[in-house]
């Protein structure tokens, strides 16, 4: 068996551990030990990974391994690892670990609640290392389900209704997977559901093609927050509690570009060609609309959702550009927003725990009263309007000059406009942390306040390294991504 199977084996024993545990301290214990073993685990794969590129191995699918798991329909259980595969894993290790340390205080149903953030974070993991199309769709589904109730129990203001219209629109987008998938599987003629290999077949006419991408691309583009099938994105970030805000704008939103990529556009490349552009305009639409949205809302919450919303468009955009650049650019974009959003909410909730308002009119002088928070909120900011030192210049620099490699008007153009963001982008941080961080303090009573405690200055703190870490020496993960997106795209053009 793949060492691979540790990032699921691991989880599983963590949730033994948490419904063993009779205490808040073993609780914790738990947490913090399986969320160490799988950083740990991926730094180790990283480093691996690095070697083996080294080595010239980096072109081809590392550490496989696969089992029959039900016969009938020629389901296996398979892993491997591919440059992509690798920082993905790397980003939900770094999600889960700080994640961890921001919901050190969460009460009531401590227990409770870490039990279906792990499970959420197995399904993460499983999807990331699956290489067989039904397996990857069990772990999909593994990583939405608990959002429901962690999002409906845990969360805050209309959370009810919330948690309801994301389960409802992610598993509309379940549905048209699942149809999309056994189409490939049929009309492939395929004795395995082995996205390599049927990649490697290129059995499926270009017109069945044409009717299988929308079910694929839309079915993983509603949790890449797809414009108009973004609105459940907003509401779902508002109302989950922090680590999960965490896990579900770093890393859970990551599946939706991942499988866009992986099986949509790799799988169906004669259709990818063809209808790009219409996804390509909708793409377009969530990188400017995300932007402008953010700038009139009042909650942090909020603007951090609908940032969410054009970063994550930013992916699909420069995956349908289709250039070796824009393709690796949207990969790192992964990787960084991951990083910035997860920050971003963290401090959101660490600021809300304490003054019990994300409205920014009713916040002003916070870095005279939690400095630390204060300092965090502003690299986050920079990091987030592209500031050059951290990640987020890097990947939407590659991002725009992959776009504009394409020669066409259309494509030109499209890039013109999402560049656009980039200054919409600047006005809404820049608004927000001078509201919110400078001026007189309003509220008196916010002067009794304390700043950040240990626990939290240990997850702002990783997560800032890593921001400023990928910023500063990029190449490991653009080689690596590089790498991986060649095999995909040659398949594709």
């Amino acid at each position: 068996m793949s060492i691979l199977s540790l990032f699921v084996v691991i989880p599983a024993l963590m949730l033994l551990g948490l419904w063993l545990a009779k205490s808040l301290y073993q609780v914790r214990g738990v947490m913090v030990t399986g969320a160490t073993c799988l950083l740990a685990l991926s730094i180790w794969l990283t480093i691996y990974f690095i070697e083996q590129r080294a080595a010239g191995n980096a072109d081809v699918m590392l550490l496989t391994y696969s089992t029959p798991w039900f016969k009938p329909l020629n389901i296996a259980y398979s892993v491997g690892v591919d440059g992509i595969s690798v920082v993905m894993l790397l980003l939900s290790s770094i999600i889960v670990f700080t994640g961890t340390f921001a919901s050190w205080q969460l009460k009531p149903l401590t227990k409770e609640y870490f039990l279906w953030f792990t499970l959420l974070s197995t399904g993460v993991f499983g999807f990331f290392i699956c290489t067989d199309m039904f397996t990857m769709f069990m772990f999909y589904e593994v990583a939405l389900i608990p959002m429901y109730l962690l999002i409906g129990v845990w969360g805050s203001g209309k959370k009810e209704y919330a948690a309801m219209k994301l389960t409802l629109m992610l598993m509309g987008g379940s549905a048209l997977l699942i149809l999309g998938i056994l189409g490939i599987y049929y009309f492939s003629g395929a004795t395995t559901m082995n996205v390599n290999e049927i990649a490697a077949l290129h059995n499926i006419s270009p017109d069945v093609q044409k009717a299988l991408f929308p079910f694929i691309f839309i079915g993983f583009g509603v949790l890449g927050a797809l414009f108009p099938f973004h609105t459940w994105s907003p509401d779902g970030h508002a109302s989950a509690p922090t680590a999960v805000s965490m896990l579900h704008a770093g890393v859970l939103m990551k599946l939706g570009g991942y499988g866009c990529f992986r099986v949509a556009m790799y799988l169906l490349p004669e259709a990818a060609n063809d209808l790009a552009w219409i996804f390509l305009i909708l793409t377009t639409i969530s990188v400017v609309y995300g932007a402008l949205s953010a700038c009139v809302q009042t909650d942090l919450k909020y603007i951090n959702a609908y940032s969410s919303v054009s970063h994550c468009g930013l992916v699909l955009f420069a995956l349908l550009m289709m250039t070796r650049t824009s393709c690796t650019g949207a990969i790192l974009q992964m990787l960084s927003h991951g990083l910035m959003t997860a920050l971003f909410f963290a401090l959101i909730g660490m600021i809300y725990g304490r003054t019990h308002t994300r409205d920014i009119r009713e916040l002003a002088g916070l870095m005279k009263i939690m400095p630390f928070l204060a300092v965090g909120y502003v690299i986050a900011g920079l990091a987030n309007l592209g500031l050059p030192g951290f990640s987020g210049f890097i990947a939407e620099m590659t991002i725009f000059v992959g776009s504009f490699e394409n020669a066409d008007t259309f494509h030109r153009v499209a890039t013109i406009i999402a560049c656009t963001s980039i200054v919409v982008t600047a006005v809404y941080i820049l608004r927000v942390v001078g509201k919110i961080l400078y001026g007189e303090v309003e509220n008196k009573h916010y002067l009794e306040l304390t700043d950040a405690t240990w626990d939290e200055r240990v997850a702002v703190i990783c997560l800032i390294a890593c921001v400023a870490g990928l910023g500063l020496f990029p190449l490991w993960a653009s080689n690596a991504i590089n790498d991986a997106v060649g095999p995909i795209l040659s398949n594709i053009i």
